[in-house]
């Protein structure tokens, strides 16, 4: 993986890792779950993305793309933890990436992966 999309994704990874370490929710906190989504999941959704339709097709390694999945998967237990759930997911990055591309819009893609809030 090019050296600006580790550079990311080891933040990214680092923020959310801080994140869930410091969630303290008092469901439901709709502004802190718009918060995280457009923070977090988005911005490691949109690497995915920007890394698979960019000038150059940039090759995950293994490790890398478990960790981009982990990453995105982190965040978006945070998001769900704002509304009281827990999910301990493991959402495709792929198929949220699909989803963010029709959709153009991060909670609507976190809302039909999750299922969080129930509409």
């Amino acid at each position: 993986m090019s050296g600006q999309y580790d550079d990311r994704l080891r933040v990214l990874s680092r923020r959310a890792e801080q994140t869930r370490e410091s969630l303290d929710p008092d469901p439901p906190d709709e502004e802190r779950a718009m918060e995280l989504l457009r923070d977090g999941f988005g911005p490691t959704v949109a690497l995915y993305c920007e890394a698979r339709t960019g000038g150059s097709w940039v090759r995950f390694s293994g490790a890398e793309f478990e960790r981009l999945e982990r990453t995105m998967n982190d965040w978006l237990d945070c998001y769900a933890a704002c509304y009281g759930v827990e999910l301990a997911g493991t959402y495709s990055v792929r198929a949220a990436a699909e989803l963010l591309v029709d959709t153009h819009n991060a909670r609507d893609v976190a809302v039909l992966l999750t299922g969080v809030p129930e509409q």
